[in-house]
């Protein structure tokens, strides 16, 4: 039987472990830290019994992963789905709630339902072409080219200065700039905007679902699958060197597949001079600084439809979101930056004590920033909720100069795996129908630096996992795997 390592036991790792201990491996999985998971851990990082996921917290793209509905991850864990898949509250207690019912949201929106149903309702009624378009190498024609044209026409829409001219009330432009924001790029930008209409049109089609307990219980989930199918996982191995690591023969078919930075492929005795320049040469973007805080109660929104609403932007108006962003592109930080929170305890009381709860905060900061967001989210999460410096019983930060110690991917405390633009939407991290082959026999990628990029849905582990079935002339389909 051959043998498959991987290294890193985020949902990527997990993806690819599944699929070839699936396939008939004998799975290996090295995870340097002393907890599984990677960008999906839970635990009590303030006090205890409040639970805080280290890395992702809300996951809109896991229910529609097509590796994730193979799996039967909706059947394997309990799922939260929000009616308010997101909110954005204004000054003077306005707030625009992204309800998972279109037309709800469109009714909200006055004056602007009507052109927030016309941008996302082609988009949230195909989203399986959306997921097709968006979830694989772009250099290839996708399954439902009407959709990708759609996509791509509202990307123009979104990614350019048009985007000032697309919504004329403050609610519904900072609507959209508060999802946009989350690909941590300069705005307007084509790439910002792919990732933003994604995530909006999943709002509307399936939400924005989390599991119940934390992020954990999706890592769990995948590790009782690899060793339900003889997989083995092992903690607290960290792997620096692959020269120095036993991972087999690839000329007897054993293989070694990398959900890390692809600078570990650096490390390999027989990278190519060429290919190594290509892994040099990928960039890695702005950092995110984190905070958890431990509550007193719930926190008091002066909009109570905030409380709806377990992800929360907090950013104002589109103009100081656009700005936040902006500067953090040119190595600043802002006053009053735009904050991605979530409240998981509204609708998750397995999330903090009775009565108590808990909040996950960051923002975005230059490359490998040091500072502490504390003081600054606090401020944000004041101006829109008053009173809730008080609620607070601890709080845990992680500037992103410490990220990487927590999940080695992370780069100067990169989140998303490589700066997210559209030379490194199709260059990632090289130009190839298949970047997830490497040219060393037997070596794949398999994390977020691969397509289709950022998010948790364990695509790029999935992709890689095929890729090295076909190479070794066992290719396989979901239904040669999960029935």
């Amino acid at each position: 039987m051959a043998q498959a390592t991987i290294i890193g036991s985020g949902p990527n790792g997990l993806a690819a472990a599944v699929t070839l201990a699936r396939a008939g491996y004998r799975v290996r999985v090295l995870e340097g830290a002393d907890t599984i998971g990677g960008g999906v851990r839970t635990r009590e990082s303030t006090l205890p019994g409040f639970r805080h996921d280290l890395c992702s917290a809300v996951h809109p793209a896991a229910l529609s992963s097509p590796f994730f509905q193979a799996f039967g991850l909706d059947r394997r864990i309990e799922w939260i789905r929000p009616d308010a898949s997101y909110a954005h509250p204004l000054d003077d207690g306005r707030a625009a709630i992204a309800w998972r019912d279109i037309e709800r949201t469109a009714a909200d929106l006055g004056v602007d339902g009507s052109a927030w149903i016309s941008r996302l309702r082609p988009l949230s009624s195909h989203i399986d072409g959306v997921v097709d378009f968006t979830g694989n190498q772009l250099l290839r024609i996708p399954h439902d080219p009407v959709t990708a044209a759609r996509f791509a026409i509202r990307m123009l829409d979104q990614g350019t200065p048009l985007a000032a001219r697309a919504f004329r009330t403050e609610e519904a432009a900072a609507l959209i700039s508060g999802v946009v924001a989350h690909a941590n790029s300069p705005q307007p930008s084509l790439a910002g905007a792919a990732a933003g209409l994604l995530l909006a049109a999943l709002g509307h089609a399936g939400g924005w679902p989390y599991p119940r307990g934390g992020a954990q219980r999706i890592a769990d989930a995948m590790v009782a699958d690899i060793e339900q199918h003889g997989g083995t996982i092992e903690a607290g191995t960290p792997v620096s060197d692959l020269g120095a690591l036993d991972w087999g023969d690839p000329h007897q078919g054993d293989l070694l597949l990398l959900n890390t930075s692809p600078r570990l492929a650096l490390t390999h005795p027989d990278v190519p001079a060429g290919y190594a320049r290509a892994l040099r040469s990928y960039r890695y973007g702005p950092g995110a600084a984190k905070v958890d805080f431990a509550l007193d109660g719930p926190i008091p929104w002066t909009n109570a439809d905030v409380a709806a609403a377990p992800t929360v932007h907090l950013g104002g108006t589109r103009a100081e979101v656009w700005a936040s962003e902006n500067a953090v592109a040119a190595g600043r930080v802002v006053e009053r930056p735009y904050v991605l929170a979530v409240q998981p305890s509204v609708l998750d009381d397995s999330r903090a004590p009775a009565g108590k709860a808990v909040l996950w905060a960051y923002i975005h900061v230059p490359p490998g920033s040091d500072l502490d967001p504390t003081e600054l989210i606090t401020a944000q999460v004041e101006r829109f909720a008053p009173g809730f410096r008080d609620l607070v019983l601890a709080h845990h930060a992680v500037p992103a100069s410490s990220r990487e110690a927590i999940n080695p991917t992370e780069i100067g405390g990169d989140i998303s795996g490589g700066v997210f633009d559209m030379r490194q939407a199709l260059r990632r991290p090289v130009l190839s129908p298949s970047p997830w082959r490497t040219p060393m026999r037997g070596v794949y990628l398999a994390s977020a630096s691969t397509p289709p990029g950022p998010s948790v849905n364990g695509m790029a582990g999935w992709h890689a996992a095929c890729t090295a079935l076909r190479d070794a002339g066992e290719p396989a389909t979901v239904t040669d795997l999960f029935g």
